[in-house]
């Protein structure tokens, strides 16, 4: 006779040697341990684990191994666009100590800290990490997609400066992870993003830099065409030491916003260039250039300012995106994008093109990181619940428009809520694809890590 077990066996089994709380669906602190940053996306674990420690984690994996459970991590949430698909989600947001040695610059991350934790903690030394957009996103899920931050011209991918990671397998096991320590493993972290380990803490390399010339200026409704299209141009022969890009964003008519915001799509357009800021202001003329900006904000920044350039939300909400590289954006492309996100009856909030190339391309790091021969990578979508359901027949639409323009390849961090979808970006080459799910195999052999259910490994995933 089988005798099935039940989410309170497991949880007192674990109980018994976890440090951290161990939460079934009934616990008044479950809603919060599970909840995503995408309150579009539900969570329903039959057990959740606030770790600790490395050993928290390892002990959870072990204890799932037995009886047959799929585990999934989480730290903030950003990357939800589907409920997971595990019976076990092993929260590591209480994994938040950040160590800077100054000498050898370098920073021990632990696999619950978001980037605003770091970044001053390096700024102290005169250091900064090569970060994302967001200070309010987690670190590990970032680097471990890769990580298309506001100096990504400048430095390249994000996850080219990871440097070493402990990681607890599939098997339970706590490996430290570098160059000369599984190499596979370390390879596949640096953008193979899923299903490989839980990252329990993260080294990454620093640079010197305090100061960034950076920023953003605000374009109005009527201004759109004239800088999406001058700044298009632009990018064709930008210096590999800016990164811009460009956001077209609608905005509902709410007293909480800001009166020359409230009701209105505007553009903004991003700057940030690490040098000297008179040479800084000399290379932003052209695009200072292409309309009368509302507001300038380009202007020196600390190295603790840097989430100013894209003032993402910090309040987490409901959102539904997807994304596409581009290998061109030529006048035809451009005409696509204004017709479709201009239209009053858009079911879009936002569409956001990022220029690619300069060290993102020349970068010599090998490593599991999709997408770095492109021109653009566009990310688009909604944070209207009403209209969601109206999204997905949309992007195909628009997606089949951009056709000629789509590039083979994009990037695990933005491909957003592919699944269905006509359009099944790769967010890798077929030889990378299969190298990660190779390295899938061998550390978690039993295939006990679960984020959704996404088909086969190597399988396209999300996370912004």
């Amino acid at each position: 006779m089988t005798v099935q077990i039940t989410a309170e066996d497991i949880a007192q089994e674990l109980g018994i040697s976890v440090r951290g709380p161990v939460l079934t669906a009934d616990a008044p602190d479950y809603a919060a341990e599970v909840a995503a940053f995408n309150l579009a996306v539900s969570q329903h674990p039959l057990v959740a684990v606030g770790a600790l420690d490395a050993e928290d984690v390892a002990t959870v994996v072990q204890v799932a191994r037995l009886h047959g459970w799929k585990v999934a991590v989480q730290t903030t949430g950003h990357g939800a666009m589907h409920p997971i698909d595990a019976q076990i989600l092993i929260s590591t947001r209480r994994l938040d100590a950040v160590d800077i040695d100054a000498q050898a610059k370098v920073a021990r991350i632990g696999g619950g800290v978001r980037w605003a934790a770091v970044v001053p903690a390096a700024a102290e030394h005169g250091l900064l990490p090569i970060t994302g957009s967001s200070p309010n996103v987690g670190v590990v899920g970032y680097l471990m997609g890769g990580g298309l931050g506001p100096l990504a011209r400048s430095f390249g991918y994000s996850s080219d400066y990871v440097v070493g990671a402990t990681v607890v397998s599939g098997t339970g096991e706590i490996l430290e992870v570098s160059a000369d320590a599984h190499p596979d493993l370390f390879w596949a972290i640096r953008g193979g993003k899923y299903e490989l380990g839980i990252v329990t803490e993260i080294r990454v390399r620093l640079i010197e830099l305090s100061t960034i010339y950076g920023g953003a200026l605000l374009f109005g409704t009527d201004d759109i065409e004239r800088v999406l299209r001058g700044w298009a141009e632009w990018t064709l022969s930008a210096p590999d030491a800016v990164t811009t890009s460009l956001l077209v964003a609608k905005f509902p008519d709410l007293d909480l916003l800001p009166p020359f915001l409230r009701g209105r799509q505007v553009a903004m357009l991003r700057f940030a260039y690490p040098g000297d800021p008179d040479e800084g202001a000399r290379l932003a003329a052209p695009l200072r250039a292409l309309a009368t900006a509302e507001q300038d904000a380009i202007r020196p920044l600390a190295s603790t300012d840097l989430g100013q350039i894209h003032n993402d939300p910090t309040d987490p909400g409901p959102s539904w995106l997807r994304g596409a590289f581009l290998s061109a954006l030529p006048a035809e492309a451009a005409s696509i994008l204004l017709e479709t996100f201009t239209a009053p009856d858009a079911p879009y909030t936002m569409l956001e093109l990022r220029h690619y190339g300069g060290a993102l391309v020349e970068s010599a790091v090998d490593s599991a990181v999709g997408g770095r021969d492109v021109h653009i990578a566009m990310g688009f979508g909604g944070f209207n619940p009403t209209r969601f359901a109206d999204l997905p027949s949309a992007a195909d639409a628009l997606l089949d428009r951009l056709e000629p323009w789509l590039a083979p390849e994009t990037n695990i961090n933005f491909t957003g809520d592919q699944f269905g979808a006509r359009h099944p970006l790769a967010a890798w080459s077929d030889e990378k694809a299969s190298r990660i799910a190779g390295v899938q195999g061998r550390y978690d052999p039993d295939g006990l890590f679960h984020w959704w259910d996404a088909g086969e490994r190597g399988a396209v995933g999300a996370e912004r």
